[in-house]
């Protein structure tokens, strides 16, 4: 996250004379906050049926490869492991809970939408349909702590990038992201503390 706020910082300088995150938002216009939030919802119920089908798939395809690495990794770098993580006192859960959900539905998406599809998109030098794409690959592998759902990831974020792309508002994939990640986060919670 630094470094993607420092780039964004730093061409901001170089492009408008003082540090902002203007940069993040150069050829960007301004939805109604309706339009904006109509989309993303859409957007949001599709990764949802992207997770029901597309999610097991992937998950069962690399079940070994996955397994396998576990079993050389320490234990707490399954975070699916709830066993394991139960295993903790109840204060350090709530406290992960609270940073997990404070670093993983604010300021993670935020910072990724307005580097990702606010910065490389828009100063990508060959802007065209595919640039979204080529952004939501380059997302999606930049995720590289969880290399076992990357075409889901794909699949998912890439008609965001593609809308926000098109409508030229970042919000719209910021805020499907914020959406997926505040999804993702609750369920984490839920599953713990079940």
């Amino acid at each position: 996250m630094p470094i993607e706020l420092g780039m964004i910082l730093k061409a901001s300088k170089r492009e408008y004379g003082k540090y902002s995150l203007q940069s993040a938002f150069a050829g960007q216009e301004k939805c109604s906050i309706w339009k904006v939030l109509m989309i993303a919802f859409v957007l949001f119920g599709m990764a949802g049926l992207l997770s029901a089908f597309i999610a097991p798939i992937e998950n069962q395809v690399f079940a070994g490869i996955r397994s396998d690495l576990l079993q050389h990794l320490p234990s707490g770098f399954d975070w699916t492991n709830y066993e394991y993580l139960k295993t903790f006192s109840k204060p350090m859960l709530v406290l992960t809970c609270v940073y997990y959900g404070i670093f993983n539905v604010f300021i993670g998406p935020v910072t990724e939408e307005l580097f990702f599809r606010g910065y490389l998109t828009s100063h990508y030098e060959k802007q065209g349909p595919i640039t979204p794409i080529l952004i939501a690959v380059l997302f999606s592998l930049y995720h590289f702590w969880l290399p076992f759902n990357n075409l889901f990831r794909i699949l998912v974020f890439a008609p965001a990038a593609y809308a926000a792309y098109k409508k030229r508002d970042l919000y719209i994939s910021l805020c499907f992201h914020c959406l997926c990640n505040l999804f993702s986060t609750l369920s984490f919670i839920w599953a713990v503390f079940a």
